[in-house]
């Protein structure tokens, strides 16, 4: 099974990376290996107008690690009241309807505030029933991310991390129900 990990930021440091990285672990320890795929890495040549038409050679990594994925874990930050432009972006610029139809699709959702990614999860998982994934139903959301890393970045709240092993385990078990 091919599982990725998309970190749906491209904000230098993010808690979002953090948390991504953290997950890639969670799944290593349930024998289930996750690539991560980092926003932060996406060439520039793909935020020219023409990439609508023809993407970049430099892109085709980004769209193949989603097309050979069995599964697509996503966390995504809240940015003012949504998610990240480009994530939305990314999404836009994957081919159509291939890349998310019939995916399974997992949402991580991390906030400074109070309701921990809430409104850009459920934005997303609008779009991707639009795009016909197969949402995964359990939804994590950590709230005041803040206070909730430790200085070397790792993810200290026991009940957060408990929701986190527990998504991951189950998005797993849900991968392999539909394959």
């Amino acid at each position: 099974m091919k599982l990725t990990i998309l970190a749906g930021t491209n904000r230098p440091d993010s808690n979002t990376r953090k948390i991504a990285r953290q997950l890639a672990g969670i799944y290593a320890e349930l024998g289930q290996p996750a690539e991560i795929l980092d926003l932060a890495d996406l060439p520039a040549d793909i935020f020219q107008p023409a990439s609508y038409a023809k993407k970049p050679a430099s892109f085709v990594r980004f769209s193949d690690a989603i097309l050979a994925s069995d599964g697509v874990h996503l966390v995504t930050p809240e940015y003012n009241g949504g998610m990240p432009g480009v994530l939305k972006y990314f999404i836009d610029m994957l081919k159509f309807p291939e890349s998310f139809e019939h995916r399974p699709v997992a949402f991580t959702g991390l906030a400074a505030g109070q309701w921990g990614g809430l409104r850009p999860v459920e934005q997303l998982a609008a779009i991707f029933s639009y795009r016909n994934a197969h949402l995964f139903p359990e939804r994590v959301f950590l709230p005041g991310i803040n206070q909730q890393l430790s200085p070397d970045g790792r993810l200290t709240n026991e009940d957060s991390l408990m929701r986190l092993n527990a998504q991951a385990a189950g998005f797993v078990g849900f991968i392999g129900k539909l394959r």
